[in-house]
């Protein structure tokens, strides 16, 4: 491999002092090629134009003169307001600078300046964004704006950009191998990032941002396959002898056939299990897809091997339901299960830890209970958590370390697109569940507007008076002076006056967890006939009897956590309703509502909310390594994504790859990430 290359320090760049370094660190920038790196958000288009033709409220750039001394008015708490009049071929304007003072002592009488913002066709105004003396530089009429800081101007930043392509250009360096160039036929690296800085036109710009992005993503997925690939190699993981008759046993006396998505999941969770690395794998799939069943053939799996597993569940509810349907599937073959949460205490809790520590329990279902110090695993070999997003990354590498590299399996109903959901769990594998169990009756889902919320109350008794049950899910706990939405506590007002022949319950999150535990075991067993409640109802919970789920403010939430909401319903042989109210005054929300009473496919809908939200909101600010990339956009361009995923594990698999001069550079970056060591392919 070669040696790095060097990063020749910021201050080396002509007019760059150690305050002016200084300022720039605090923006990222250490380095020249950090420098070229630090692309623009967008740009200011240069292209001149006469009033006339100019739409009122459009963005525009003129050229003109001074026509008065400017007039600087302060207003608030060091606001400011400065006018001056600019005389643009025939049209004397009046042009308006918000909060810049300091210009007023540069704009003189009779001087020529160029100004961009936006145009007041009626009022003759323009509200500038930006001015400079003198006309625009011929060479382009699209000029890059950039994220500035204190001390730093947009100005001086396309300065130094461009006094580092003078000085510097030799620092660009063609990272990607010839036939990689011109199989896609990509811009070379130099000109693509020239043009991201200083387009000519929109085609040049759209060019130079594809190779830009494809080459983005090509490094970071070459980075997540080669660290899997040397994982893999290492064999440091549990590695268990599966006896798949076995478990082809077990699978053959459920009271249901699984689904060939189901048996392709297990296959790969097993296959995994039965390697000497650890597996660490991302099982997704819809709403009632059938991933907790496929989670305990896992489990039993293990036992069967001579392994304890544990199941790790973000409630209580959630973790008693697991550890009954288990006991209930596990029992007959002998093997123990045991349930840990904040709730088991004194001697039970005592018993619990004994038989764990030696081996008599074989399968531990519990909440983050599990991760406490004295829960000790004497032979932990599979680490199942549901709903993993639930959890954070302590929590969940807590787990890990009660056994020696034992199998994760980590499962999430809110299923992404495969090439997503590998890119953004980093080196976890995936395996996804496309496919529902037949008979299942789609759950009709109606969008309404509050003001008939008596005609929903009306559908609402008809359901109770048939036996049936009902969800009744609010935003807020109480009322709240911030958001003119409903609250649990006047909901469960209301319908306990509206309908008094039944008994409505009410939960939350700020209930103990003894007094949620009692509202859903009373729903459960059907003596409660409406449970109000906040979204603590979201994940898991397994009530066959309720029919219809009625989500109110609707369009505060995000399409995957309404579908996760709808799914609690639809799971008995009746016919199931969702009901969503909501006023959706927006067109965001109008979009949410219709996507919702049109589709009940969860990949469809979390690929509608990652569009909506963006990957950050969509996955959380707690989602740890989702990357910050500097031009790529993980949805935007998500074909992109998937041709550079797919390059990059062809490419880790190959001996050409690690050997090879022509993928020299791609190595190096490797080598820069930390991952230097070779992988020696058979």
């Amino acid at each position: 491999m070669k040696a790095p290359r060097l990063h020749i320090p910021i201050h080396y760049l002509k007019g760059v002092g150690p305050r002016l370094a200084g300022d720039l660190e605090h923006l990222g920038i250490k380095t020249i090629d950090d420098l070229f790196a630090y692309y623009p958000y967008r740009y200011d288009e240069y292209e001149l134009k006469d009033l006339a033709e100019v739409n009122d409220q459009e963005q525009t750039t003129i050229v003109g003169k001074i026509q008065s001394e400017p007039l600087l008015h302060y207003y608030g708490k060091k606001k400011s307001r400065l006018t001056v009049r600019i005389l643009s071929g025939k049209y004397l304007i009046q042009v308006v600078l918000f909060n810049r003072p300091f210009l007023k002592r540069t704009l003189t009488l009779g001087s020529v300046v160029t100004v961009t913002g936006k145009w007041d066709r009626n009022r003759a105004m323009l509200t500038a964004s930006e001015i400079h003396a003198g006309e625009p530089d011929p060479g382009s009429k699209w000029s890059p704006v950039y994220t500035a800081c204190s001390g730093i101007s947009v100005r001086k930043l396309r300065a130094l950009v461009k006094q580092a392509f003078i000085q510097y250009p030799d620092c660009i360096k063609e990272n990607l191998p010839a036939a990689f160039i011109e199989r896609y036929r990509l811009t070379g690296k130099r000109e693509a990032v020239r043009t991201i800085h200083f387009p000519e036109d929109q085609e040049q710009l759209r060019q130079a941002r594809r190779r830009l992005v494809y080459e983005e993503f090509l490094l970071y997925e070459l980075k997540l396959h080669a660290y899997k690939q040397l994982k893999r190699v290492s064999q440091n993981g549990v590695q268990m002898n599966i006896d798949r008759p076995a478990v082809q046993k077990f699978i053959e006396a459920l009271p249901f056939a699984l689904t060939a998505a189901q048996e392709r999941v297990v296959n790969e969770i097993l296959s995994d299990m039965g390697a000497a690395f650890s597996m660490n794998r991302l099982l997704q799939g819809d709403v009632g897809s059938g991933k907790t069943i496929v989670a305990a053939i896992a489990l039993y799996a293990a036992a069967v091997s001579g392994y304890q597993g544990a199941l790790m569940v973000p409630t209580e509810i959630l973790a008693e339901q697991h550890a009954d349907q288990l006991d209930g599937l596990f029992a007959p073959y002998g093997i123990t299960t045991g349930l840990l949460t904040g709730s088991v205490r004194g001697k039970r809790r005592g018993t619990l830890l004994r038989g764990l520590a030696e081996g008599k329990i074989n399968v531990l279902v519990g909440t983050h209970a599990l991760i406490q110090p004295e829960v000790i695993f004497r032979k932990l070999g599979l680490v199942v958590t549901d709903e993993q997003h639930r959890f954070g990354v302590r929590q969940r590498g807590a787990l890990r370390l009660k056994g020696k590299e034992p199998d994760i399996l980590y499962m999430t109903a809110t299923p992404i697109p495969r090439t997503l959901a590998l890119s953004v769990f980093g080196d976890m594998d995936v395996s996804t569940i496309d496919q529902l169990p037949g008979g299942r009756k789609k759950i009709k889902t109606y969008w309404v507007q509050e003001k008939i919320i008596d005609r929903v109350i009306h559908f609402m008794r008809n359901e109770l008076e048939q036996g049936r049950q009902a969800y009744v899910i609010c935003p807020l706990i109480e009322e709240s002076e911030q958001l003119d939405v409903q609250n649990a506590i006047d909901v469960y007002t209301h319908l306990s006056q509206a309908l008094p022949e039944f008994k409505v319950a009410l939960m939350h999150g700020r209930l103990t967890p003894e007094e949620k535990e009692a509202a859903m075991d009373a729903f459960k067993k059907k003596e409660v006939q409406v449970l109000v409640s906040t979204t603590v109802v979201e994940v898991g919970v397994n009530v066959p009897n309720a029919s219809l789920m009625i989500i109110y403010d609707a369009d505060r939430f995000g399409l995957s956590q309404l579908h996760q909401l709808r799914g609690r319903v639809g799971r008995g042989n009746v016919q199931s309703y969702c009901i969503l109210l909501a006023d959706a005054k927006s067109e965001t929300s109008k979009e949410k509502m219709r996507l919702m009473a049109e589709t009940t496919d969860g990949f469809k809908l979390s690929g509608y909310d990652l569009k909506l939200r963006g990957p950050g909101d969509f996955f959380g600010s707690k989602q740890s390594g989702l990357p910050n990339f500097r031009l790529a956009d993980m949805i935007h361009d998500y074909r992109t994504l998937t041709v550079a995923r797919d390059d990059a594990s062809r490419l880790v698999k190959s001996h050409e790859f690690w050997h090879a001069d022509c993928y020299a550079p791609l190595r190096e970056t490797l080598a820069e990430s930390g991952l230097t060591q070779t992988v020696h392919l058979d």
